[in-house]
């Protein structure tokens, strides 16, 4: 098996959002998206989550809609940036209203969420992971 693209930074994680409604997400998204990043990302690397996986990293697009999904959706894995593009849709309603704090643990789930099932699907280790979801 061929080794997966390498992308022209070193992040692991990155993430991007989309409204699926016309209400307005919070301004600290943004923050909250950096914090989700700085946390997790250094996990991945520790756990080996990477290591053997056709992907050199992860993009998560948070779908901003009306229901919490349970699974992401997945995309093709890039073959120029090595990248396994998924999405997921979370409920806005719970961001309405909130601080960062409240926006981080709502995003942080999000995403524990999409790398766990993606790791079970490519046969990454996720314990790591799962000790955070608990």
């Amino acid at each position: 098996m061929e080794p997966p693209a390498k992308p022209p930074h070193d992040a692991k994680l990155g993430f991007g959002g989309v409204a699926l409604t016309t209400a307005r997400v919070p301004k600290a998204l943004f923050e909250a998206f950096a914090t989700v990043r700085a946390e997790l990302e250094p996990i991945l690397v520790a756990s080996d989550y990477l290591k053997d996986a056709p992907f050199s990293w992860v993009t998560l697009v948070m779908r901003y809609g009306l229901k919490n999904e349970e699974n992401p959706h997945y995309g093709r894995i890039s073959k120029k940036y090595g990248d396994l593009p998924l999405s997921i849709e979370d409920d806005v309603h719970e961001m309405f209203g909130t601080f960062m704090d409240e926006l981080r643990i709502v995003f942080r789930r999000a995403t524990l969420r999409a790398l766990i099932h993606a790791g079970k699907k490519y046969r990454c280790p996720v314990d790591a992971l799962h000790d955070l979801a608990d």
